[in-house]
């Protein structure tokens, strides 16, 4: 079997935001520093970051959005949406990376160059169509959606989502989809950004009851998580996903500066194995899993060499 693929390289990790943004431009490096810190980097195969072509990015967003983020690239001023993620010099080309680098590992999987792929600095799944939103640019969760309905016409893609925060843009972009599968684990809306996710939110139309979401209350340990894991898992299972996408954020774990769900590494690492067994069953292997939020440097460090550590396993 081949070696797990892993995206690193300083394009990729140049999706970050200046000024002591929680979201920062240091996050790629303490996850690389802890690969070899746990003796992992010679264990899992790199691969470059890769930048995506417009046209690419617009599978999902709308042009006369690609060309506000673009305008705004230049001149480095101003905010992408309300106020939570401003623009900076170069964000365009950065975020452009973020997709591009999530689709060259959709190309590795679906060409069994690799099965299971992880991209840290992506995951950025609060993004709109025609809007970023919550640090978000581009949705590459969204793009990558697309992309396999769109140029590989898979039939049922699974999206698994463990951050802390709801994967609004994801879910109301698919929300009315019945191919794609949605598992959703987060805090409450009603006590953290975006204020969604509600478990009455199963889908519409013909999508209704391919999603699922579970909120957690504030301060959930790691019981509650294995206890939603378990019915998230069950319905993932009973749909057989044809490729699973599992957003991995470890902004749900305890410590995390703007957060207060309080799981530990150990739930970041199972949902990663058992995602991988359940692929290996009915996906042909085929599980890609991005970083999403973190904004604790030893939550980076250790949720996601967890993650590693759970998908080579």
């Amino acid at each position: 079997m081949s070696k797990l693929c892993v995206y690193l390289g300083e394009s990729l990790g140049r999706y970050g935001f200046p000024d002591g943004h929680p979201f920062g431009p240091w996050r790629m490096m303490a996850f690389w520093q802890a690969l070899r810190d746990n003796n992992l980097e010679h264990q899992v195969s790199i691969h470059s970051p890769i930048i995506a072509t417009q046209e690419a990015i617009e599978r999902f967003h709308s042009h006369d959005y690609v060309e506000r983020v673009k305008a705004l690239s230049i001149t480095g001023q101003g905010y992408l949406d309300y106020g939570d993620t401003p623009a900076f010099p170069g964000v365009y080309e950065a975020i452009a990376t973020v997709v591009g680098s999530c689709l060259d590992a959709v190309e590795n999987i679906m060409k069994n160059r690799c099965n299971k792929v992880f991209v840290p600095i992506a995951g950025l799944h609060h993004a709109r169509r025609d809007s970023a939103a919550g640090f978000c640019v581009f949705n590459d969760c969204a793009v990558v959606i697309e992309t396999l309905l769109q140029e590989y016409n898979v039939n049922k893609i699974a999206y698994i989502d463990i951050d802390a925060h709801h994967g609004d843009g994801v879910y109301y972009g698919f929300e009315d989809n019945p191919h794609v599968i949605i598992g959703d684990i987060h805090e409450d809306g009603n006590y953290l950004y975006p204020g969604t996710g509600d478990s009455n939110e199963t889908g519409t139309g013909t999508a209704k009851g391919t999603k699922l979401n579970l909120p957690m209350p504030p301060g959930a340990d790691d019981d509650a998580f294995f206890t939603a894991w378990e019915i998230l898992e069950s319905f993932v299972t009973e749909q057989k996903p044809e490729f699973i996408l599992l957003q991995c954020g470890v902004d749900s774990l305890a410590g995390d500066p703007i957060t207060h769900l309080q799981f530990s590494p150990q739930c970041h690492k199972h949902a990663a194995q058992r995602l991988a067994t359940l692929t290996d069953y009915c996906a042909q292997g085929r599980l890609l899993a991005v970083g999403g939020g973190g904004y604790a440097a030893h939550n980076i460090k250790h949720g996601w060499t967890a993650v590693v550590e759970g998908l080579m396993e």
